[in-house]
């Protein structure tokens, strides 16, 4: 997170939306933490809290789209090839693919408070050829509402002290 701190400290915003679009995408970036760090630099006044959480939306949407086109594009076939050795291979497959399908929307947004099923959530949609548009509404809300919830947090604990 010191590395995180610096960056933010030194680029502001553009470290923001640049951490977080690549976080979402999987690197092994904290993002929950990175989210409340934010809320911490609105508080003492380094970022505008407004600022923070619209720009902090736009990179994890961006990050959100990013995975989604790698699943689309990349997904099946990987998965195909190498999807024996991870256990994701024919029957599973079908059932990730019907499960996307059926509650894919809802787990888009409850998918955003449960790290590491965030980032899977986000690539088996794309793999399950989820509609593009039913995924940027129902990702976008979970996105802005995590966002909002985390940016908060951070800012609010630091107001009273914690």
């Amino acid at each position: 997170m010191e590395v995180a701190n610096e960056l933010i400290g030194q680029y502001g915003y553009f470290a923001v939306f640049i951490l977080l679009s690549l976080g979402i995408v999987g690197l092994p970036i904290p993002d929950e933490a990175l989210m409340t760090l934010i809320g911490y630099f609105t508080h003492i006044g380094t970022l505008n809290y407004e600022l923070a959480i619209i720009i902090s939306f736009s990179g994890t949407f961006l990050g959100m789209l990013i995975s989604y086109m790698i699943g689309k594009k990349a997904g099946k076939p990987l998965l195909d090839r190498f999807g024996k050795w991870i256990g994701m291979k024919g029957n599973k497959l079908i059932k990730v693919e019907s499960w996307i399908r059926k509650f894919g929307p809802y787990s888009l947004v409850i998918a955003y408070f449960i790290p590491g099923v965030r980032h899977l959530t986000f690539y088996c949609c794309g793999i399950a050829h989820m509609k593009l548009r039913k995924y940027l509404l129902y990702g976008g809300i979970g996105a802005l509402i995590w966002c909002f919830v985390f940016i908060t947090m951070g800012k609010v604990l630091n107001l009273i002290g914690v």
